[in-house]
């Protein structure tokens, strides 16, 4: 019985140093970044806005970078990763946008506790570089809803696109992080436009 139970550990032993060696260095982690400068006229108000969790199809809801080679394919940028799953890093930047505007008289989570007057309900359409085209592209759904009885009172498909430079992942990430913002620009201005 111990000779058994010896070959077993000697072979857990190969089993576990074949999984580090496969394993590899760790990716590289890349962040979002909020804008601090907006594009245009940003508007002013005293409510308080909700920030929904963003939903998503279950690729996008993911640390892991897409890349889109062709319309119907996906796969996933080598060696890369966000900082967090991207609808809750996405959330965090937009939350931090609209802070960054100083014309809100609060915006956050859910689960923070603010009396919120107004939600934005967010939809992550496409989040990927698309390297058919070359071009970084963001679109996201929105729905901006009066808190207090659920009513709808605009909707709008928001989104921004870069273009790539490069093949590296540094360059990839750049131009995912230019179309953010420039996403993030729209959705800021046009929300204060509204309410």
């Amino acid at each position: 019985m111990r000779k058994y139970r010896s070959i077993g550990l000697v072979a857990a032993c190969w089993l576990l140093a074949g999984c580090s060696v496969v394993q590899g260095p760790p990716p590289e982690t890349y962040d979002l970044t909020a804008p601090t400068e907006f594009s245009g006229k940003v508007g002013s108000t005293r409510a308080q806005i909700l920030i929904a969790n963003p939903t998503s199809v279950s690729v996008l809801d993911s640390e892991r970078i897409l890349l889109r080679p062709e319309p119907s394919v996906v796969t996933y940028l080598k060696g890369a990763q966000w900082t967090d799953k991207l609808p809750k890093l996405l959330q965090t930047r937009i939350v931090q946008s609209f802070e960054n505007t100083g014309r809100v008289r609060a915006v956050g989570r859910p689960g923070e506790g603010l009396l919120i007057n107004y939600q934005l309900v967010l939809d992550i359409r496409n989040f990927e570089v698309d390297t058919a085209t070359g071009l970084a592209v963001v679109a996201i759904g929105v729905k901006l809803m009066n808190d207090r009885n659920g009513r709808v009172l605009a909707t709008r498909q928001i989104g921004g696109q870069a273009s790539i430079y490069g093949t590296s992942n540094d360059e990839m990430v750049d131009a995912l992080d230019s179309a953010s913002q420039a996403a993030i620009d729209q959705l800021v201005r046009w929300t204060l436009s509204k309410i």
